[in-house]
Formats: C-alpha cells, structure tokens, sequence
C-alpha cells in the first residue's frame, strides 16, 4: 500500500493507492510546509486532521511546498515516521511532484501556480532547471499570495477606482489594521493574501481586477518561464488553483509571448497517481 501526499501552503492532499481498489482513499488536511512548521506542528496537523487511519500505508511519497533541501525534508519525514510508524519514506519538492504530474515521462515547462508559485524545466526524468521561486515577499510571481498582495496594495494605496475599494471593503467589513496585523503579525501570510483572489475571481470583469492578475502572470512568465532553454520549442504545463481559475488571463499572458500552452490541472495528484501506478 503506497500513499501519496501532495501538500502546498494551505493545504494537503493525502491518496493510497494499491493493487485493488480502496474505498475511502483520500483525505485533505492542512498545508504541511517546514519553512514554517516544526515536526511537532506536523505531527500534531496527522493527529487532529488525517483520517486514513483504517489502512497502514507500507511506504510514503510525500510532495510539499518547502521541501527544498534535506534539513527541511528531515522536519517532514520525522513527523511522518513518528506518525505513521514506518521508515519507507520519501520526501520531494511539491516541483518535483507537478512535473511528474504534468509531464509523466516527457520533456516540458512544469508550472505551479497555488498558494505560491514554482517553475522547472523536466527532461522525462528529472528537473534540470529551476529559476528559484524566491518566496511571496521578493518573488512568486503569479501566485495567489502575490495576487493577494498586489490587491491589497492597491486598494490601501488607492490605486483603484474608488468604486472596487468601496465594493471590496463591503464584502470583507475589515479595515487598514485588520490587514497589516494579519500580514505582518500573524502565522501563515501567504494564506491570509491568497484567500483574497475570491474576489479577483468573482469580479475578474472588471478590467482594472483582470489587468492585475494578467501583469502578475506575465512577470511569472518574464521572471522565470523565458529563462529556460528553447522554451519556445516545448509545451508549458501548469497546475495550481490559481491557473486553474484564471485559466483564460494564463492563456492571454502565455499568447503575448508565443508560448504553447500545454496540460492544466487544478491539483497534481490524479497525475501522481498515475505516475506512480506506471513506475509499480
């Protein structure tokens, strides 16, 4: 029995998979991420969230937003094998896991456009490029953490017509100070800025709201998606929330700059699944 995890910033995905079919195979729990978390923050997230409980699992593929170096990985697998008691465990970036998603065997431009955002080039078998995200606060380009963010500065700069900062004050009934003690006080300010592409989604006709999200995703593409090579040449792949959402803003943004655009999913994990079931 192999279960798999797909976790960003906000939340994860758990599957098990195996020879035949199990019902009750999945479960959603918080974001695991340890740029933020300690092992016994994940430890404590499994005991009052994960609910698979009824099947032991023999080994884990677990793929997660921060995982990028093994003093990260090791914060992960330790909560994992205290947890789940084994010591088959495998820890990889949340990168690692949309580019076998998205691309299975084949070369591309693997994108993750979520909470945060992520980029690589993948040869059918392994990254050999990544422009380094670099985190909401200097760099990801596109997410919904720095859409968030571009939103809210605009609206407390007043950047906007006051019609959409009246219209955005009325729906959320915060204020100025509500905001930045979220922001620059609080745990998790990449979920608190995210939550707010709700309301570039649902008023995403409104030119000023849809000239946000095309901008932010066409710094993604200038800040990382053209500095690999022949990138012209290959499909560019995304999964994510964001571009699941703003499907057709990506599609705009990717056509400005003659780019081909390739497989989209909201999630990775149906494609890790597969990629898994093929690699048994």
């Amino acid at each position: 029995m192999i279960l798999i995890a797909d976790s960003g910033s906000t939340k994860t995905e758990w599957r098990l998979i195996g020879k035949k079919p199990i019902s009750n195979n999945t479960c959603i729990t918080k974001g695991i991420n340890p740029f933020y978390q300690t092992s016994d923050e994940i430890f404590q997230t499994l005991k009052e969230e994960y609910t698979l409980n009824n099947v032991k699992p023999q080994e884990i593929h677990f793929y997660g937003a921060g995982c990028a170096n093994e003093e990260k990985n090791s914060i992960v697998k330790k909560a994992l094998s205290d947890y789940f008691e084994i010591h088959s465990i495998t820890i990889d970036s949340d990168l690692t896991g949309a580019a076998r998603s998205l691309c299975k065997n084949n070369e591309g431009i693997a994108c993750i456009l979520g909470t945060g955002s992520n980029s690589c080039h993948y040869d059918g078998k392994n990254i050999t490029a990544n422009v380094s995200p670099l985190g909401f606060i200097i760099g990801d380009e596109g997410s919904g953490a720095v859409l968030g963010k571009k939103l809210l500065g605009d609206i407390l700069k007043n950047q906007l017509p006051q019609s959409i900062i009246e219209l955005f004050f009325n729906e959320y009934q915060t204020d100025r100070a509500e905001i930045l003690d979220h922001i620059y006080k609080k745990k998790f300010p990449n979920r608190y800025l995210a939550q707010y592409t709700r309301f570039l989604s649902k008023y995403i006709h409104i030119k000023e709201l849809e000239d946000i999200v095309i901008d932010s995703f066409e710094e993604f593409i200038n800040r990382n998606i053209l500095q690999y090579p022949h990138v012209k040449q290959l499909k560019i792949n995304f999964t994510g929330s964001i571009a699941h959402h703003f499907k057709p803003q990506l599609k705009k943004a990717l056509l400005k700059y003659e780019l081909t655009f390739g497989t989209l999913s909201q999630a990775p994990m149906d494609g890790l699944v597969a990629y898994h079931n093929q690699s048994k």
